[in-house]
């Protein structure tokens, strides 16, 4: 099977974030190549395609169903680690709950993104054999809709329910939204995706607030929405992304890194 890299994505390539979702399996020696070392001393730095492909699939539970689609099991190693990151984030929240009470001042509010932060993509990344194109994309998210990251619903609609304002911000492209608008609904999360609350890219119109424009970089883009959404009466007291770069730049009180070994996002 052949890996290619995409202007968004480094695929499965990323070895280090297989590393650190599947903690013990001795897969990668010392020193092992990552998506931070271009250049490899030898080919023992460089993990083997198609054991990464199975450890993934390992540690995501690869269920497969009568029609021959991969998802992820609820009891998968995958689902257990989500847990336990939602379990802290729970723990924040109420603490901001009770902190907020009755209290005048910017309004709490949590910022979240799509892929595989409320969205789980693996289905589509197997389908796909973990390449990315846009054009794979789109016809994926106009037909189907992806399945909830386990728990993750329950948390938002529970922090919702508390007073807490959410937000969506999405790598994904703004002629995508009515697609992302339709399954986060179906998914089950409550909050509505509307305009004032679900910001994705858009390189044709960018927003003014972006002082980057069109050639925004993840961090860039997704700081600088933050930091939009501040300036409107709200303090972040919550980010979850998938990628470090959904959480660097600031403008959030805490942030949760959710597990992702599919793909690298600079």
């Amino acid at each position: 099977m052949s890996f290619s890299l995409s202007s968004r994505r480094v695929r499965v390539a990323a070895a280090s974030a297989v590393a650190t979702a599947v903690v013990g399996t001795g897969l990668f020696a010392a020193g092992a190549a990552t998506a931070d070392h271009s250049v490899p001393r030898s080919d023992k730095e460089i993990p083997n395609l198609s054991k990464v492909e199975d450890k993934i699939k390992a540690y995501y539970g690869d269920t497969v169903d009568k029609a021959g689609q991969h998802y992820a099991s609820p009891d998968s190693s995958y689902a257990k680690q989500v847990a336990s990151i939602e379990k802290k984030a729970k723990a924040q929240l109420e603490t901001v709950v009770k902190n907020s009470a009755g209290k005048k001042g910017a309004k709490p509010a949590i910022v979240l993104d799509v892929d595989d932060t409320t969205l789980l993509t693996y289905n589509y990344e197997l389908q796909q054999g973990f390449h990315f194109t846009p054009d794979s994309q789109d016809a994926y998210l106009k037909s189907t809709d992806m399945a909830a990251v386990f728990g993750m619903p329950k948390l938002v609609n529970w922090a919702q329910s508390k007073g807490i304002t959410v937000f969506y911000v999405t790598g994904r492209d703004e002629h995508q939204r009515d697609w992302s608008v339709r399954n986060l609904k179906n998914a089950g999360y409550k909050p509505v995706a509307d305009t004032a609350h679900f910001f994705l890219k858009n390189k044709k119109t960018p927003p003014a607030y972006l002082s980057c424009g069109a050639t925004c970089t993840t961090v860039e883009y997704k700081s600088g929405t933050r930091k939009h959404i501040e300036s409107q009466g709200y303090r972040i007291v919550a980010n979850f992304g998938d990628q470090f770069s959904d959480l660097q730049g600031g403008y959030a009180t805490h942030t949760y890194k959710l597990p992702n070994p599919m793909y690298f996002l600079p």
